[in-house]
């Protein structure tokens, strides 16, 4: 399933391969989030063609929700439903619940919360977790877990980790004990949980290995603390994980964010930046971000980014996806998305370039710096 093919002598950071039915996807990775079986303002054979995106995100929360279930079976699942034939991964709808719900309710059997949608209630359980995610036929399910806010205090957060390998443990026995709806293989990850205490990452991380799933996430970071913090407990939490899973980050982040990270044995990245902030004008590239609604650009009749080897960067200037934007034209959200997407999968591509050649460890502090630069 997954293997490892290098590994920088300095720093965690390695370089790998994770085996689906679908299709095989080089680590480290970036995952844009299709929360509702759709990259907003992309179509599928666009990132899979033009932009050769190896695997997507779907969330749980929201597909269960809308279309719901029995549509997806009806469909053949997500790959079908969505006509994707590259590999999927679906989280398990817990962090939505806890940050979408206006109301819910912990419990031993799952928690249970109100729809953001039409206020239904709804009740999630290790178990219907990964029977949903079995309807679904993503390639990688994650199992339910609890994520605790930022700031939480230890005995809160102590308990929201119990809480998490208790449903860990329900979770892979209903894993072990179901089979893949359609005629591909699924595999199961765990959270980490614990918050920013030391003790509890440790604790947790050695639960999840002991418990050996498919693979390993590390959750409830990302959520409001500093930065600094987030790299800390990150590399903490790391020291304790197997070296023949994959190690996923949930929710991460910036480009500066996926180097840093990549340098600590991250594998594994998703997040809603590339694309959410494409949608308001935010443009990455190697030499920094930009503002697309400043008035500087306004008369740039220059590629997007000079330096980017992509046809789509070269071929539409700065002035006039800035006036596709003024215009509310819904072409400026696509290009602007698609730039942001192309260039989170050359930052991981050359990552895992610098990693083949040793050369990361010096390559990606040099230019940390640049990419976090507003031009």
């Amino acid at each position: 399933m997954f293997q490892v093919s290098k590994e920088c002598p300095q720093s965690k950071a390695r370089k790998g391969q994770l085996q689906t039915d679908h299709g095989s996807i080089p680590t480290p990775v970036f995952m844009p989030v299709g929360t509702a079986g759709t990259v907003k303002a992309v179509k599928q054979d666009e990132l899979s063609q033009q932009l050769d995106v190896p695997i997507i995100l779907g969330n749980t929360y929201h597909l269960y929700l809308r279309p719901g279930n029995d549509i997806l079976r009806e469909a053949g699942g997500l790959h079908q439903f969505m006509s994707w034939n590259r590999p999927l991964l679906t989280d398990s709808g817990g962090f939505q619940v806890f940050s979408l719900s206006d109301i819910n309710e912990v419990k031993e059997e799952g928690v249970e919360f109100q729809s953001h949608i039409d206020g239904s209630r709804h009740l999630f359980t290790p178990e219907n977790v990964v029977s949903t995610q079995r309807i679904f036929g993503s390639d990688i399910m994650m199992m339910l877990d609890e994520c605790p806010p930022y700031p939480s205090s230890y005995e809160e957060t102590k308990e929201a980790t119990y809480r998490t390998h208790q449903w860990a443990k329900r979770a892979h026995q209903a894993f072990e004990e179901s089979k893949p709806l359609y005629d591909h293989r699924q595999f199961h990850f765990g959270i980490v949980q614990g918050g920013t205490y030391k003790d509890l990452r440790r604790e947790s991380a050695q639960f999840f290995a002991d418990l050996d799933p498919d693979g390993i996430a590390i959750g409830g970071l990302s959520v409001g603390e500093p930065i600094d913090l987030m790299y800390s407990m990150t590399d903490w939490t790391t020291n304790f994980l197997p070296t023949d899973k994959p190690r996923y980050l949930m929710g991460v982040g910036k480009p500066a964010n996926i180097l840093e990270s990549i340098a600590r044995g991250i594998d594994m990245f998703d997040c809603v930046i590339p694309t959410r902030n494409a949608r308001n004008g935010m443009i990455f590239t190697w030499e920094g971000t930009i503002n697309l609604n400043n008035a500087k650009w306004k008369h740039h009749h220059q590629p997007l980014d000079p330096s980017f080897p992509s046809d789509l960067a070269q071929q539409y200037s700065m002035s006039y996806i800035r006036h596709l934007f003024n215009t509310n034209e819904i072409l400026g959200l696509q290009l602007a998305t698609l730039h942001n997407l192309t260039f989170y999968q050359q930052l991981v591509e050359t990552a895992r370039e610098n990693i083949e050649t040793e050369a990361f460890n010096d390559w990606y502090p040099s230019i940390i710096d640049q990419l976090s630069q507003r031009i």
